[in-house]
């Protein structure tokens, strides 16, 4: 990806996914009763909602561009934040949904090290390693809650 306004619309649209994402995980876990962790995942529904002003602001956009489905370059042909997000439902149990939240940081941090990656643009390659960072972040937030759940 060489252009730094669709590589920012990517991101966009990225962070809005996981952000809705994160709320309706929230969401499923108080139905469940777990109030920590409904907590936990609406602090990272406002981290996606932190970066996708940042994308936006730094972007320059008043409105963000829409772009067609065609024009998406998603590696799977879909947005990584909604890939695996299917089954979220507000009888997923603890366990699973760290293990979802998980895989969505995940692709999300391998779309945006994929770019830094790729890329030719110095613009493009900085943002996409910052980016990737912060999800790595995530992954690295996620990984810890799990390995504190019972076996």
């Amino acid at each position: 990806m060489e252009d730094i306004h669709l590589f920012l619309a990517h991101a966009i649209t990225l962070e809005r996914d996981s952000a809705r994402r994160y709320e309706e995980l929230a969401e499923g876990m108080k139905t469940l009763g777990d109030p920590e962790v409904a907590a936990f995942f609406e602090q990272m529904a406002h981290y996606s909602r932190l970066h996708l002003a940042e994308a936006t602001e730094r972007g320059g956009f008043r409105h963000p561009p829409k772009l067609e489905a065609h024009e998406y370059q998603w590696p799977d042909g879909t947005s990584p934040e909604t890939a695996a997000w299917a089954g979220v439902d507000a009888f997923m149990d603890v366990p699973s949904a760290l293990a979802l939240a998980l895989d969505g940081e995940q692709r999300s941090y391998a779309f945006y090290a994929g770019i830094a990656a790729t890329t030719s643009n110095p613009r493009v390659k900085l943002m996409a390693e910052e980016f990737a960072a912060e999800e790595g972040e995530h992954v690295a937030e996620l990984e810890k809650r799990i390995a504190k759940l019972p076996a």
